[in-house]
């Protein structure tokens, strides 16, 4: 299932925050979305995944999700989103319990989840006994299990310290070269987008509007940590972003 947006704008009251965003995400793929603090990133997001209706413009669903999708739009949040009390099996089977699924069908996408994410051995683990690196493997498996069509990622990684974070993007990179998925991500982290992004799309400071979009071809399981192809990258997208996001920071001070 594709998305597609169109002409999409977006205001609180008098306030515009998105202005004429027309994009196509592709499935199999992950675009990533980033620009200056408050340029409407996070607020693309929740378009995209039907929480807020934009003032303007549509978001398309194009073709039919997966057969066995369970939950076409699924966040993963940056901080986890789990439930104290709840195992990390039962936190993952928490989003499996009301769709008509046997106890054996949810065992087994359970199973399933916990070894693409390297989590068997901490399945009755709880969340207090997990280290960060360890509860955002819990929200991605909990959004791997319901099959989704997209999964929306708002800064998944930022609330990580730097080897958590590698560590993590290596892990995505796994995941993804095993079983492609969907995703738009939201980063403030350039690093992370040349590493995840097919396409990155660099938004300028409010109202968020596309200023450029950057595709990489090289296949994600062949980028490493030290590249000089992603380092040229990032430092095409920071040059887009550098005078916007001081103009944005001076904007964010007399707020």
């Amino acid at each position: 299932m594709d998305i597609r947006l169109s002409a999409l704008t977006h205001k609180y009251d008098d306030f515009e925050v998105l202005r004429d965003i027309s994009l196509d995400i592709p499935s199999g793929k992950i675009t990533c979305i980033v620009g200056p603090s408050g340029c409407g990133k996070s607020t693309l997001l929740r378009l995209i995944g039907g929480l807020e209706r934009p003032t303007a413009g549509q978001v398309l669903q194009l073709g039919d999700p997966p057969p066995d999708c369970l939950n076409p739009l699924t966040y993963i949040f940056q901080d986890f989103a789990l439930l104290p009390w709840r195992s990390v099996r039962g936190n993952i089977a928490l989003v499996l319990e009301d769709h008509g699924l046997t106890k054996a069908q949810i065992q087994a996408i359970i199973d399933d989840v916990l070894a693409r994410t390297k989590l068997s051995d901490f399945a009755d683990a709880l969340p207090k006994q997990l280290s960060g690196g360890m509860k955002q493997r819990v929200a991605i498996a909990r959004a791997l299990a319901v099959k989704p069509a997209v999964m929306l990622m708002d800064e998944p990684l930022s609330a990580l310290d730097s080897q958590t974070r590698e560590l993590l993007m290596e892990d995505l990179v796994s995941l993804w070269s095993r079983t492609p998925f969907t995703a738009v991500y939201v980063t403030h982290n350039l690093a992370e987008a040349v590493r995840l992004g097919h396409a990155i799309v660099v938004l300028s400071r409010r109202p968020g509007q596309i200023q450029e979009i950057v595709h990489i071809d090289k296949p994600l399981e062949q980028r490493s940590h030290a590249d000089p192809e992603l380092d040229a990258k990032q430092t095409h997208l920071w040059n887009l972003m550098r005078e916007e996001a001081r103009a944005a920071d001076a904007e964010l001070l007399h707020v």
